[in-house]
Order: C-alpha cells, then sequence, then structure tokens
C-alpha cells in the first residue's frame, strides 16, 4: 500500500513508483510501446513493397503513354519515310525523352534499325525488340535488360497514311530509375514511422501520467480517508449540493440543500417528482437541462438553481444512516452520468438588488427627463414631453393641468387655482379622466389644490377611502375608482417662484401605491419639467408680442381701389416673427402700387425695421414717386439705419432687406416695376400660363451704394393675376429657388379663372409646408380695366378763350355719368387748372377726368414747375386759383411725367366735398381769400 505521505507524488517518487516494471500501469506501457513498434515495422516493409510495385506499374504506363503520343503524333509517319529520318526525329525524340522523364525514346523503321538512341553510336543499329508483333500492329511492353541496363520499355506501331507499318516507337524507364524513386520515398516512410512510434509512446506516457494525477498516488486507505473528508466538507457547506441520477432519482443531497428544499430525511433514494418541490423546480431537476441562477420561490425564500450534467459516474447513494443504498457491484452503483444542481438562498440579496434596481430605474427617468423635456419652446409639447417620459416607467397615467397664463406667455401671480388640462397620457387612451382643453376649478381640499398651495408633492395612496379627492367630481372620481386608478400622486409645477400648474401620476395596472422615493421622484421630475416650461412661457410672451408688434405694423385692412382685386397671406416663420410685409397704395390716377418686402432676420428688432420702411414707403407713395426713386430712397434709409449704431450698442444690425415695387395702371394697363436684391414676380395670364416676368435686379436694400435702380414696363391683359411673395415661399433647404420658382409656377398655372384667393390657397398648398423657417408674405393681385366710356380727355389749345369750351364738355360728360351734383365744384376746379396751365406751363396741354371710386380731374402740361398753394394779400388781384382748388377738391397734388408734369384732384362722390350735406360752403371758401 502506498503510504498517505506520497500523496502528493504526482512526480518524483510517487511516479517512479507507479511507471515501475512491477506496476500495472509500467507493464501496459511497455506492451503498448511494443505493439506500436512492430506495427510501425510492418508498415514499413508493406509500404517497400507497394512503392515498389506501384514504381514499377508507373514506369510502364509512362513508357507506354510517351511512346503512344510520339508513334501518333502529327508529321512522325512522314518523318520515318523521309530520305534522312534521323535528322527529322532525333531532336523529337529527345526533346520527348527530356520532357517525360524517361531513359529513352527509340524510332525503329520496318527493318528494326533504329532511327534514333539517347547514345548517337547506337543509331543506325538494329535493336532487340522482336520486330515481327510491331509489324504486326501490336504494342510490346516487357522488362528488358539492353545497353542501358535493365529497363522496362513500351514500343507503339507507327503507321503510315494507308494504315500500314511503316516503323515502330519505343520509350522506356530504367531499373536504376525505379529503384532511386523508391530509395527516395525511404527517408519520408521512415521519419513518418518514427513520428508514429513518438506520438504513440507519448500518448501513452501522458494516460499514464493522468492516471497518476488522478489518483495522486493514493492507496485504498488514503482514498477512503478522504472520501470521509469530503463527506464531511460537502455536508457543511452554506450551499445546497443535489445530485440526480439519470432514472430522476435523488442520489445525493447535503444539509444546506435539505434545508432550503425542506426535503423529509428519507428523501435520498426516492424519485424527484415524488418529493414536495415546486412544480418547475423538480422539472428542472427531472429533464436534466443546464440551468444558471435561475430562481425558484419555495416557500418564503427565493432560491437561485444552478444545474449542470455530471461527467462520470454518480456518487452512490446512502442510507439515512450514512451507508450505501445498493451493494458496491449492483448496477445502480454503475449507473451512467447525472446532474449535479446547486441551491443558494438569494432572498435577502434579490431585496436589496431589487431596491438597487429600483434606484437605477428612478435615476434613468431623472436622466431621460432631463434629455428629453424641453427640446422645444412650446408650453403644449413640453407638457407631452414630460407625460412621455413617465408614463410605462413611473407611473400608469399622467396629467398636467397648467394655468390659462402660462399657455398665452402672462405672468402669473401665485393664486392660480383654474387650470386647464393640457395633456392625458397613459398606457391606455380609454381612462375617465378629464379630456384635453377641459378647465378644471380645484377644490381646496383636492391634492391638487393643497400641492399647488404648499409647493410640495402630495401623495393619495387610496383614492377609493380618500374624501377629500372625492369633493371635486364625486361621480369622475367613482368612474376612476372603477375603472382601476388606486394611487395619485400630485407634484407642482413651479419655477424662479412661479407657479405654472401641477402635474398628476396615476398609478392601475401597477397594484404597490408610490413611495417615498417614487415622491422625490416625482419632485425632481416636476422642477425639471417646470424650468422647462417656464421658458417655453417666456418665449411665447416674447413671441406674442413680437407678433403683436408686427400685426400691429402690417396692414390691417387694403383701401377700396378699383384697379386690382388683392388677396394676401402673411406666415410667421417656426422660429419667430419676421421682417416681411406686403402693402396696396391707391395712388393718383386711378393707379395703385403693389409693394412686397423682407428684412433680414427675426424677432423684435426685423419687426421693429420693417415698421420704419413700411412706414418710408407710403411717404415716398405719397410723393408719387416712380418705383426706382422709391427704392433709391429705401437704399439710403437702410445705410442710414446701420449708420445710426452708437458705440455701445449692442443690438443687431440691419444687414438688409430686399423689396420689389409695382405701379399699375388701371387706364392704360401699364405696370411699372423694380427690384431690389428680392425674388421675380410671377404673372398669370387670362388663359392660366404662368411665367416668371424678367424684372431687372438691382442690389438689396443697404447695400446698392448709390448705384442706380432699374425698372421695367409692360402690359398686363384684364384679368391677368400678379403674384408677389418673398423668398420663405419658395427657398427650402433641401431644394434650390429654381426649383421652388418652377413649383410656384405649377400651383398658379393651369386653372384660368381663378380669384386671387384661390391662387393663395393653390399656392400655400404645394410649396411652404407645415412649418416654413421663413416668413412668408405673399401678394396676389388680379388686374382690371377701366371702362373707356368712364375716360374723357380733351386736348387744350394755349389760349383762355378756350377753358369755356372745355368746362362746357366736363359738365356734359358730368351730366352722362350722372354727377350732377358736383358739376359746378368740378367746373371752377378744371377751370382754374386750365387757366394756370396756360398762362403759366408749356404745351402740350390736356385734360382728362376720371370716374372711378372718386371723380379724378387732371390736367397735363409740358412743363416741370410745380404749382405752390399760398395765402394771396387783399390787394392781389389773382393767386386765389389753387387756394380755391385745394378747398374744393378732398385731395390734390402733382406728379411728374416723362414729358411734364400732372396736376390733379380727387372728389369723393359721396360724404364732404361730393355735394352732399356736410360739404364745403362755397362762399365761405371765395369769402376766405380775403380778409375783409
Amino acid at each position: 500500500m502506498v503510504r498517505s505521505g506520497r500523496s502528493s507524488g504526482a512526480d518524483g517518487g510517487g511516479a517512479r513508483s507507479v511507471l515501475g516494471p512491477r506496476s500495472v500501469v509500467g507493464q501496459m506501457f511497455a506492451l503498448q510501446l511494443v505493439v506500436v513498434i512492430l506495427l510501425t515495422l510492418g508498415a514499413v516493409v508493406l509500404l517497400l513493397v507497394m512503392a515498389r510495385q506501384e514504381s514499377h506499374q508507373e514506369a510502364g504506363s509512362r513508357s507506354l503513354a510517351i511512346a503512344e503520343g510520339f508513334a501518333h503524333a502529327p508529321g512522325t509517319a512522314a518523318a520515318v519515310l523521309s530520305p534522312d529520318p534521323t535528322a527529322v526525329l532525333q531532336p523529337r525524340a529527345e526533346e520527348a525523352r527530356k520532357g517525360a522523364g524517361v531513359d529513352f525514346v527509340v524510332v525503329l523503321n520496318r527493318a528494326g534499325t533504329r532511327l534514333t538512341h539517347p547514345f548517337p553510336d547506337r543509331i543506325g543499329k538494329p535493336t532487340s525488340t522482336d520486330i515481327e508483333p510491331l509489324l504486326a500492329g501490336e504494342t510490346v511492353v516487357e522488362d528488358w535488360v539492353g545497353t542501358l541496363g535493365p529497363q522496362v520499355r513500351a514500343y507503339v506501331p507507327v503507321r503510315g497514311p494507308d494504315g500500314a507499318v511503316v516503323g515502330a516507337v519505343g520509350a522506356g524507364v530504367t531499373v536504376a530509375r525505379i529503384q532511386s524513386a523508391a530509395r527516395e520515398q525511404l527517408p519520408a516512410v521512415l521519419g513518418g514511422a518514427a513520428a508514429a512510434v513518438a506520438l504513440s509512446t507519448g500518448g501513452t506516457a501522458m494516460l499514464s501520467r493522468r492516471l497518476l494525477r488522478q489518483t495522486h498516488g493514493l492507496g485504498p486507505a488514503e482514498i477512503t480517508r478522504m472520501y470521509e473528508h469530503h463527506d464531511a466538507v460537502l455536508h457543511s457547506v452554506r450551499e445546497g449540493v443535489v445530485i440526480v441520477g439519470p432514472d430522476g432519482g435523488l442520489r445525493l443531497v447535503n444539509d444546506e440543500a435539505r434545508r432550503l428544499l425542506d426535503l423529509p430525511p428519507d428523501a435520498e433514494g426516492r424519485e424527484v417528482a415524488g418529493l414536495d418541490l415546486p412544480p418547475e423546480l423538480a422539472e428542472l431537476l427531472v429533464s436534466g437541462r443546464e440551468a444558471t441562477d435561475e430562481l425558484f420561490l419555495v416557500g418564503e425564500r427565493t432560491l437561485a438553481v444552478s444545474q449542470r450534467p455530471t461527467r462520470g459516474p454518480t456518487a452512490p447513494a446512502t442510507t439515512p444512516a450514512g451507508r450505501p443504498a445498493g451493494k458496491p457491484g449492483s448496477a445502480e452503483a454503475r449507473s451512467g452520468a447525472g446532474r449535479v444542481a446547486t441551491v443558494r438562498d438569494t432572498t435577502e440579496l434579490l431585496a436589496a438588488s431589487g431596491r438597487a434596481e429600483a434606484a437605477q430605474r428612478r435615476l434613468r427617468v431623472v436622466y431621460e427627463a432631463g434629455m428629453r423635456i424641453g427640446s422645444t419652446l412650446d408650453v403644449r409639447r413640453t407638457a407631452r414631453e414630460l407625460a412621455e417620459t413617465t408614463v410605462g416607467r413611473f407611473a400608469d397615467f399622467v396629467t398636467v393641468d397648467l394655468a390659462d397664463a402660462v399657455l398665452r406667455g402672462d405672468e402669473l401671480h401665485g393664486a392660480e387655482r383654474d387650470v386647464r388640462r393640457i395633456v392625458v397620457a397613459g398606457i391606455r387612451d380609454d381612462a375617465p379622466f378629464y379630456p384635453e382643453g377641459s378647465r378644471i376649478e380645484l377644490a381646496s381640499a383636492t391634492p391638487q389644490a393643497r400641492s399647488m398651495a404648499t409647493g410640495r408633492p402630495v401623495l393619495e395612496p387610496g383614492l377609493s377611502a380618500a374624501r377629500d379627492w372625492q369633493t371635486q367630481d364625486p361621480g369622475g372620481a367613482r368612474r376612476l375608482v372603477e375603472y382601476g386608478v388606486h394611487t395619485l400622486l400630485a407634484a407642482p409645477l413651479a419655477a424662479r417662484g412661479t407657479l405654472l400648474g401641477v402635474v398628476c401620476f396615476w398609478r392601475a395596472d401597477r397594484p404597490e401605491p408610490f413611495d417615498a422615493d417614487d415622491v422625490a421622484l416625482a419632485e425632481e421630475v416636476a422642477a425639471r419639467a417646470a424650468a422647462s416650461l417656464d421658458n417655453a412661457r417666456r418665449y411665447t410672451r416674447e413671441h406674442t408680442m413680437a407678433v403683436t408688434l408686427q400685426h400691429s405694423l402690417m396692414p390691417r385692412y387694403l383701401p377700396a381701389q378699383e384697379a386690382v382685386e388683392v388677396a394676401y397671406r402673411y406666415l410667421p416663420a417656426q422660429a419667430g416673427v419676421g421682417g416681411d410685409w406686403f402693402d396696396v397704395i391707391p395712388l393718383p390716377g386711378a393707379r395703385v402700387a403693389l409693394v412686397v418686402g423682407d428684412v433680414v432676420g427675426h424677432g423684435l428688432h426685423a419687426a421693429a425695421t420693417m415698421g420704419r420702411l413700411r412706414t418710408a414707403v407710403h411717404n415716398f407713395s405719397a410723393l408719387d414717386l416712380p418705383p426706382d426713386d422709391i427704392l433709391g430712397h429705401l437704399d439710403e434709409l437702410v445705410d442710414r439705419m446701420d449708420q445710426e449704431r452708437t458705440p455701445g450698442d449692442t443690438g443687431p444690425d440691419v444687414t438688409g432687406a430686399t423689396c420689389v415695387y409695382a405701379v399699375y395702371d388701371p387706364v392704360t394697363g401699364d405696370c411699372v416695376m423694380a427690384r431690389a436684391g428680392h425674388p421675380p414676380p410671377v404673372v398669370v395670364d387670362p388663359d392660366g400660363r404662368a411665367r416668371v416676368l424678367d424684372v431687372p435686379v438691382s442690389p438689396p436694400l443697404g447695400s446698392g451704394g448709390g448705384l442706380p435702380v432699374e425698372t421695367t414696363r409692360f402690359k398686363l391683359a384684364e384679368g391677368a393675376r400678379l403674384v408677389l411673395y418673398t423668398d420663405g415661399l419658395i427657398e427650402r433647404p433641401e431644394r434650390d429657388i429654381d426649383t421652388g420658382l418652377d413649383l410656384l409656377c405649377d400651383a398658379a398655372s393651369g386653372r384660368p379663372g381663378l380669384d386671387p384667393e384661390e391662387t393663395v390657397r393653390a399656392v400655400l398648398a404645394a410649396l411652404p409646408g407645415a412649418q416654413p423657417r421663413d416668413d412668408i408674405a405673399l401678394l396676389v393681385a388680379r388686374t382690371h380695366r377701366l371702362d373707356p366710356g368712364r375716360i374723357a380727355e380733351w386736348d387744350v389749345p394755349s389760349d383762355t378763350s378756350a377753358v369755356a369750351p372745355v368746362r362746357a364738355r366736363c359738365s356734359a360728360r358730368l351730366r352722362e355719368w350722372g354727377l350732377e351734383n358736383i358739376s359746378f365744384t368740378t367746373e371752377l376746379i378744371i377751370s382754374e387748372l386750365i387757366t394756370n396751365a396756360i398762362r403759366y406751363a408749356a404745351q402740350p396741354i390736356t385734360v382728362r377726368m376720371i370716374h372711378s371710386t372718386s371723380l379724378i380731374c387732371e390736367v397735363f402740361d409740358g412743363s416741370s414747375t410745380a404749382p405752390h398753394l399760398r395765402r394771396a394779400a387783399i390787394t392781389d388781384e389773382g393767386g386765389r386759383g389753387l387756394f380755391l382748388v385745394a378747398q374744393l377738391a378732398d385731395r390734390w397734388g402733382t406728379r411728374y411725367t416723362a414729358r411734364g408734369k400732372a396736376i390733379w384732384t380727387e372728389q369723393n362722390l359721396h360724404g364732404p366735398g361730393g355735394g352732399t350735406p356736410g360739404g364745403p360752403d362755397l362762399t365761405d371758401a371765395l369769402l376766405d381769400q380775403w380778409s375783409l
């Protein structure tokens, strides 16, 4: 017996003892080594014999293949029959011999004489081969001892064109070459044999050493003692061990497993299915599948079970007294691999990990709230982000109620109790909460009101028994409880000392109510959301102020005029209001000015700049300046506005503006237009064809540098639609301006007869999209032409005697138009204007009356000198005519033309100055000219 002190003898003396000649392991090793050596020697001999045979066969096959190939090669037969066959065939034969690796290639004639040979002195001599079989057309393969020594050779007849044998070709390999090939293979064979012996020896040694390591050199006493120690350790560890056999029987269970699984004393040896275990755990133990830390509830414990199959025979079952359940040699003791399962009590660990996981979930909610809430400066969107962040993670339903002042962007005073339901979100959509948009008057006893009053979250864990909560709406509270909502947590939304509203978290599907950690989480999330809501409220207030300012600066209504029929739209940008504007300005002579402009930038500064430019356009238009002069003055104004900045002014610069200005005359149909850095206008002909007008573009306002502005004059047909717009309509990041112009023309064309309002709707439906990034001002004007029957025009000679006839014609035309009530006043105005033109101006002199929304009288002359209104002295004989004109007409003025000027007046057909009661008293007007 080996002593226990040698139990560590995996090497050293232990190894030598086990591998000694008297040990079973040593004898097994010697026997296996002898067997391997004998098998290797036999394999070497067999390999040499087979190699020789295969080499001989290979030599014959190679000789025959070379002989047949050369014999059947094109030109071989002809070369044999040629006058000098050796000269032709010797080089070919040598080339074939060397290329094929044979010892000789010989060509014979019908007489058996060699025509080729590796040794030139053998050429012309007879061959030792019997030629008769070859002449008979047979192929000969034979072993022979020739001039080159022992050899394997093959002869093939060569046939002529008529099929007759004209000679033969022989090829052969010597035995020396065959033996050398075998000798070349012998080292490899011997090396393989040596390797096989070495591998076999090494494998045998490894198996022996493995057996030595597994037994550790122990004898029966030492193994028995080790088993006793192992059994003591197995039953003292604080982790359960269960061994189940392949038949489903419980083979071994230690004390800890017995305690954790509450097994009876006689559990070992019984079927696992017959034990009082949870079905899922019993199924795992019987199935034998691998498992890692699967959790099972056994009584009040949560157990983690891991299972692995064993690799060898399982431990024998024992009786409660510790004796083996079966005989050592029984089939049960020799049964195959089973399963080993370990059982750990994780009840406290799971509780701690559950708390840690809950804390991690709450931190994740706080993190996502910081990342998602407040992505936009929109109050409603921010409130919805608050709900979306917490629904499903923290609460089953979320409602957000805000004061109306928050939605408007107004300041709050902290005493609001009336709120509006902004968001209702949850895991389902059928919960009976107040719908979005509902106005709620919070009762003071409700958790929501108490939370807003104290500024702290209020938890109501049992809604079915809460009386204060039900005072708000008993019927609605009952419906919520019947729906399954059982817990409410209300958190105030307050930021920067301002109370904005309240957010309520509700639970229905989750059975557990909110706890103290949930209250802290709700307070944190509500605080983050309140800051974003307050930012959105402040932005809403500033945005509302900017929009209000801009709307106050935009036209509130369009003035009455007959030249064009107008429709318009202004769409603010998604980022806020900007500096786009439009105007329709009536001009003398029934003309109308159409203006669209765009100030670069957004916000209050852009809106204020737009107001200044619009006012300037009105003032310049009142002077009846042409479009190029007006844009030139606007360019100077913008440049001057940039220069008005003081050194300490940190406000934004006026970086420029664009404008298009058009004047349409309904009498002639002429349109004069100029543009400064503005997109080109589009005109839609009456037949529905749209085209882009080729109007020369000048630099934007503020960057012209005093350069002249070019204008374009063109005619517009009756019913044509002129489309003026700002660049926000056609420009988008994903498309260029040309594509936008094409889309604009497509949207406005193809449908003749559309009115301006329909054109505006069609264009906006096709172009800008739901949320334009820039302001959009769109103006569509459909042109009208005045009836020629409402226009009267006469040339006046330079003679004062012509005043009376012209006055008479005017009076007659007024009677035709049904304007007798203003005939006398009009005759006075016409007389004074014509007399002044005859006396102080130059030819040509023309009088024109236009019956439009008012009566327009115009006197054209060839002089560029404008008259001035003054009060005549009491001793002056003249100088009172223009004063009378100003008193009798509602409006009057002077405008310059290409050939001179025109003095015009307008008289309302109804109201003051129109002949109705309340009009100017003619006697008083005349007496006012003298200071009597």
